[in-house]
């Protein structure tokens, strides 16, 4: 009998991934912050999961709570239509969120995915302007580096080089760039030189906020609103930018009457170091989407909160809805396991901020190898940047040898372990990213 992995080859297409690409790792079982592997010539591997499975599993595997979650829905109901019905998992799940979110977010749609979710954000976005007489107002401002998802209106405003936008003319809409905000310094684990006063001393942002004045204001009349990934940068690049860009973007959207959507579908319930990225910023956007770690892995979910303004906007507009329906919206498994993982993030707070400053100490002799451009970490996210492109599977394999499995990109090798993590997981997950490197690359 054919094995899983060979069972897999050339049937199922895997993320970025060619059918005749590099085998995958089979996995025989996952629990705590450990999964269980195998290779395609039968080699096994018990090793930390230093990537969270993408940024979403931060309580790791076969938590208790999320399970008995998940099995207690399950008894009651796991999916009606939310058209014309509601259910209590959907209501505790959208109470939960408006009470964590930032700023004055009360109203919540519930998606299937963030790609879905940033979607929903871009169409609320025009629907909001045309309500509020700016018809022409369909187009955004988004930033060089930024990734937001890969469906299409989400791919128009991901970098358009980096991005995929050249693969599909005349399919992804033409949207406005800004430069990649300047880098911020990192120090354990938290962005240097930020403070509450609202100054970001020692970063050189003028010339970049003039930019973003200049091509917002020329621009204005057609922009419905501007959306970032706040403070950081994931799939883009794994790059920290200073607080004060995200500050002059609201003030400018605030000046022109353009909207501010905050994409933290990554950085969403304390990844870096706060509950929410904007929380670096003080500053609140109109639009929020989150995900990922919004079930704790369990399922797909997604949500997209707004302001009061924003739905009494929609509500007395002539379609008076807001024109998106999803098959699984509001689906009572997720909502059920997301309130779950909602509620144990309190005691995550002040974990992430030990994380970041253990993550900070571990790779630092990182920075000794010759092959290692940089080494940033802000909260529970760790990255070391190559001078070159990184050789996945040779880095993959060092690193599982060492214990750790990680999944690298582009000159990228980086770790979002789970925020149940102790201080000697994250000492070995960190040693391990250095060894795989040095072993490598050098």
């Amino acid at each position: 009998m054919k094995g899983l992995i060979e069972r897999d080859r050339g049937l199922l297409w895997h993320p970025y991934a060619a059918l005749d690409g590099p085998a995958p790792y089979a996995v025989r079982s996952a629990s705590g912050t450990r999964l269980q592997l195998e290779s395609v010539e039968g080699s096994r591997f018990d090793v930390l999961d230093a990537m969270s499975s993408w940024w979403c599993a931060i309580h790791g595997y076969r938590h208790p709570a999320l399970d008995a979650a998940v099995h207690e829905q399950v008894d009651r109901f796991s999916h009606v239509m939310f058209g014309g019905l509601t259910h209590e998992p959907a209501i505790c799940l959208a109470e939960d969120l408006v009470a964590l979110a930032p700023g004055p977010l009360q109203h919540v749609f519930l998606a299937d995915s963030g790609s879905v979710a940033v979607e929903v954000a871009l169409k609320l976005a025009v629907q909001f302007q045309a309500a509020t007489g700016h018809p022409r107002r369909r187009r955004f401002v988004a930033l060089r580096g930024g990734y937001h998802g890969d469906t299409t209106g989400a791919m128009s405003v991901c970098d358009p080089v980096d991005g995929m936008h050249a693969l599909f003319p005349g399919l992804v809409a033409d949207q406005l760039f800004l430069p990649r905000p300047p880098a911020a310094r990192t120090i354990d684990g938290d962005i240097a030189d930020s403070t509450n006063s609202g100054t970001d001393s020692g970063t050189d942002i003028d010339g970049w906020v003039a930019e973003a004045e200049r091509l917002v204001a020329a621009h204005a009349p057609t922009v419905a609103a501007i959306i970032v990934e706040p403070v950081l940068q994931g799939a883009g690049g794994m790059h920290v930018y200073p607080p004060g860009c995200l500050r002059a973007l609201r003030r400018i959207a605030e000046h022109h009457g353009i909207m501010l959507i905050a994409d933290e579908i990554a950085t969403g319930f304390g990844r870096t170091g706060r509950p929410f990225a904007v929380d670096h910023a003080g500053v609140a956007p109109d639009i929020l989407c989150v995900g990922k770690a919004l079930t704790g892995g369990y399922l797909t979910l997604a949500a997209v909160l707004c302001t009061a303004a924003v739905g009494r906007a929609i509500t007395t507009s002539p379609h008076r809805a807001l024109l998106h329906g999803p098959t699984f919206m509001g689906n009572p498994l997720a909502c059920a396991v997301a309130s779950a993982s909602v509620a144990l993030l309190p005691g995550y707070a002040d974990r992430v901020t030990v994380i970041g400053r253990e993550l900070a100490a571990a790779l630092a002799p990182a920075t000794g190898l010759a092959s290692v451009r940089d080494v940033r970490v802000l909260g529970g996210v760790g990255v070391v940047q190559l001078t070159g492109p990184v050789d996945v599977p040779a880095v993959t394999r060092a690193a599982l040898d060492r214990g750790v499995w990680i999944r690298p990109f582009r000159d990228l090798v980086y770790t979002m372990p789970p925020f149940v993590c102790g201080t000697d997981e994250i000492t070995a997950i960190a040693t391990a990213i250095t060894g795989a490197v040095a072993q490598v690359h050098g």
